[in-house]
């Protein structure tokens, strides 16, 4: 038989029964408020208790926010595998970290793509779309500087006017000095360098310039 610890005795060596009954309620108390892991059969109560120990938001709109990954449903998965806040962020962390540079060459790779296309669409289909960019490309080596021609050609639109460029190029069209004098390569060249030219495209100072060459080529 198991010896009645001490504090459970009156000095007499009876049993105290009050201190007994003080020390039982004790033990409910804290057998009340420990805290259970839950299992596959647990009741909501448990698991709502749990969650609310270990720091899982009252409801799924209180988690942080993500401008690339964050979804009102994704918020709502999280909660209902009971994740912290906490959790949540590391998780957006991980995703900004191995999946913005997928991302980003996805994103590159549409908007080259469309700009395909656009250049296609413009020129009249593949074929003639090459034939158009291999004649550029000899046009700006032979008449634009190479930064101002990089420039033009980073978009469709502006591959579109370097072609428009070399399209409307007439050769009776005299250039900025007088009705007879005709520009060198070199003065048409340092005109392209003004930002008129390989910035705005002033369509004026342009024609000047574009004119100028065909005069000196043609």
């Amino acid at each position: 038989m198991e010896k009645i610890p001490e504090k459970f005795l009156n000095e007499d060596g009876t049993l105290n029964t009050d201190a007994l009954l003080k020390s039982y309620s004790e033990l409910e108390k804290k057998i009340g408020n420990m805290i259970s892991i839950p299992t596959e059969n647990s009741d909501e109560n448990v698991r709502a208790k749990f969650n609310k120990a270990i720091g899982v938001p009252d409801d799924a709109s209180e988690y942080p926010v993500n401008e690339i990954f964050d979804d009102e449903a994704l918020r709502q998965k999280f909660h209902e595998i009971g994740l912290t806040k906490n959790q949540v962020e590391k998780i957006y962390d991980i995703a900004e970290e191995y999946l913005s540079p997928v991302l980003s060459e996805l994103f590159s790779l549409e908007k080259e793509t469309n700009a395909t296309a656009e250049l296609k669409s413009f020129f009249g289909g593949e074929e003639k779309m090459l034939d158009a960019l291999r004649a550029i490309k000899n046009f700006g080596e032979r008449f634009l500087p190479q930064d101002a021609f990089d420039s033009l050609c980073s978009t469709p639109q502006g591959i579109q006017s370097v072609y428009k460029m070399m399209q409307s190029m007439e050769p009776n069209v005299l250039t900025d000095k007088s009705s007879s004098d005709i520009l060198s390569d070199s003065d048409l060249r340092r005109m392209m360098k003004d930002p008129k030219y390989w910035r705005d495209q002033d369509p004026e100072y342009v024609r000047k310039i574009e004119n100028g060459f065909k005069k000196l080529y043609s």
